[in-house]
């Protein structure tokens, strides 16, 4: 294993001396094809979960544009709102409302954030992340030009983006969406396509700058997050305020209107930014080491603080930057939903499937909708606590933690001092979320009790956290090569907790998931005995899972 050394950034380009610079992307189809073969069960996952979302999304959108001009009418109101155009797209979209239109309306900018964090990851997985790990210099170090690792990550990314497009224009006309010409289904998956581009050479520009894989893909998604607000609050704004959705890529492919205008032109400057910021990422890569990156490391202090000097205040730190970005996310999410509460009545008065669904949790309209929310909040929670529980796979990959277990520190204080900072985190992620929706929503609806029971609702959710965290926990101790499993749990946990509501899947595949045997507060009365029962489970899991650690051998480096 070799050491950097020099991580300072050079003033001028780091030329390769050993082979010339025609041959920069020597191997880059090697390379290429070895990407596509380590991603075989990732990529086509995420290329059809998103189609299955998008086409899941149909009846939704074929009941939110009844054919009845006074419904129609009512609906368009409804949808004109603040709240409901921040979380969907422009207005012009129901200038001409059809089924098709109305899918445009409410699923091409949560498509654009999924292709552009399958990218981002894709991106990220191939480039930096192989150069944390030592893998990048190995591979180099073979008739490998400098430019080909990059090529062959952004070329991986097109792909799966160019899959992703094509599959979407191929099934929305034969989804029996009205309105949904080839034309139109063409420039929703190109606008798809384009989206995933942009924020592939975005992660080409910020793989460059950190040494960290993970400050990497905060700092791409960082950009991504920032996009969507803008294009947020250009769309609801007025006057100088709605110029701000010009300034985001997503606002971009928004105003392309597919399945209502169909204008190609937004999207070549969103192509032109992929482009741009793709050839970025090769100009800086020659101005910088392998494994080092352009921005320096920050400076700490002499001597480490006393929380540094013990295992569970040092995996806070660690955890910490991450804890950060979901504690906002979450909370803004939280306050996006909260502020729609007050016109739940409205906006769902003539969708009687939608109306059907959110009763079977009893209550009323708002709450059974709250409740509902309260999933969604407690899922993106969870996937915090898998990125966090998986965190000790990582390091130990790195060859970070022989060091520190050749010490006098056992592996499970170790492990545990990762665990405690995931669950610890998660529940506090998750806490935020529900502020966030309580305080929203309590204004909106005009009632301050509404506060505290959408708090309790979000602690409920807190055991299948948990569990969620033993199961990753128990693979890392005993099958750490399927880590990625765990993502499963919360991915399942969506598809049959709120997808499954719309496609009224059977109530025994929700029972298989943890998030399904939390009481659906504030729609119905608090359970103690699940919540009891999914403790144990995942104290189980916890236990097991530290107990494979401690017997298995670790990946040496």
């Amino acid at each position: 294993m070799s050491t950097v050394t020099d991580t300072a950034p050079r003033t001028g380009a780091v030329r390769d001396q050993s082979r010339p610079a025609g041959q920069a992307l020597a191997g880059t189809g090697t390379l290429f094809r070895f990407a596509l073969r380590r991603d075989r069960v990732r990529l086509p996952a995420w290329v059809v979960a998103i189609v299955f979302l998008t086409l899941s999304s149909v009846k939704k959108a074929t009941d939110m544009a009844p054919e009845d001009p006074e419904k129609a009418a009512d609906m368009v109101k409804t949808l004109s709102g603040p709240a409901m155009l921040a979380m969907t797209g422009p207005e012009h979209y129901l200038s001409e409302l059809t089924p098709a239109s109305m899918l445009s309306l409410l699923m091409l900018g949560y498509g654009a954030i999924l292709a552009g964090l399958m990218s981002v990851l894709t991106v990220v997985r191939h480039t930096r992340a192989d150069e944390e790990t030592g893998t990048a210099e190995l591979v180099r170090s073979g008739v490998v030009g400098r430019h080909a690792t990059l090529t062959a990550a952004l070329a991986t990314a097109a792909t799966a983006d160019a899959v992703l497009g094509l599959l979407l224009a191929g099934t929305l006309p034969g989804a029996g969406l009205h309105g949904a010409t080839a034309g139109g289904a063409l420039l929703y998956g190109a606008a798809i396509t384009v989206i995933g581009l942009v924020f592939a050479g975005v992660a080409a520009v910020t793989v460059q700058l950190s040494a960290h894989a993970r400050a990497a893909s905060g700092a791409a998604l960082a950009v991504l997050g920032a996009a969507y607000a803008l294009r947020a609050a250009g769309d609801v704004g007025t006057g100088a305020v709605s110029v701000l959705s010009v300034l985001s890529p997503i606002g971009w492919i928004q105003r392309a209107y597919p399945f209502v205008d169909n204008r190609w032109w937004p999207l070549l400057p969103a192509l032109a930014l992929a482009v741009g910021t793709a050839a970025a990422g090769y100009v800086l890569s020659t101005r910088r080491d392998v494994g080092a990156g352009l921005l320096p490391p920050r400076t700490g202090r002499r001597g480490a603080s006393a929380a540094l000097t013990h295992p569970l205040g040092f995996a806070v730190r660690l955890h910490r930057g991450l804890v950060l970005g979901f504690s906002a996310a979450l909370l803004v999410l939280g306050a996006m939903y909260g502020s729609i509460l007050g016109d739940v009545d409205d906006m769902l008065k003539d969708l009687d499937d939608v109306r059907e669904a959110l009763a079977e949790a009893g209550g009323t309209l708002v709450e059974s909708f709250a409740s509902t929310v309260m999933l969604v909040v407690a899922v993106v929670a969870s996937l915090f606590v898998v990125m966090a529980a998986l965190r000790p796979r990582s390091e130990e990959t790195s060859g970070r933690v022989e060091p520190l277990l050749a010490t006098g520190l056992s592996r499970t204080r170790w492990a545990a001092s990762h665990l405690v900072a995931a669950l610890g985190g998660g529940t506090l992620v998750l806490l935020l979320g529900a502020l966030g929706l309580g305080l929203a929503g309590a204004a909106s609806v005009g009632d301050g009790d509404l506060f505290a029971d959408l708090l309790g609702a979000g602690l409920a959710y807190a055991p299948a956290l948990w569990v969620t965290g033993g199961v990753a926990v128990l693979l890392f101790g005993w099958a750490p090569r399927a880590t990625a499993l765990a993502w499963a749990v919360p991915a399942y946990g969506f598809a049959v907790g709120y997808v499954g509501k719309l496609l009224d899947l059977p109530g025994w595949l929700n029972d298989l998931s943890p998030f399904g045997h939390i009481p659906q507060l504030p729609a119905t009365e608090l359970r103690w005995t699940p919540l009891v029962l999914l403790t144990l489970v995942a104290a189980a899991l916890i236990a097991g899972g530290l107990a494979g650690f401690r017997r298995r051998d670790l990946e040496a480096k």
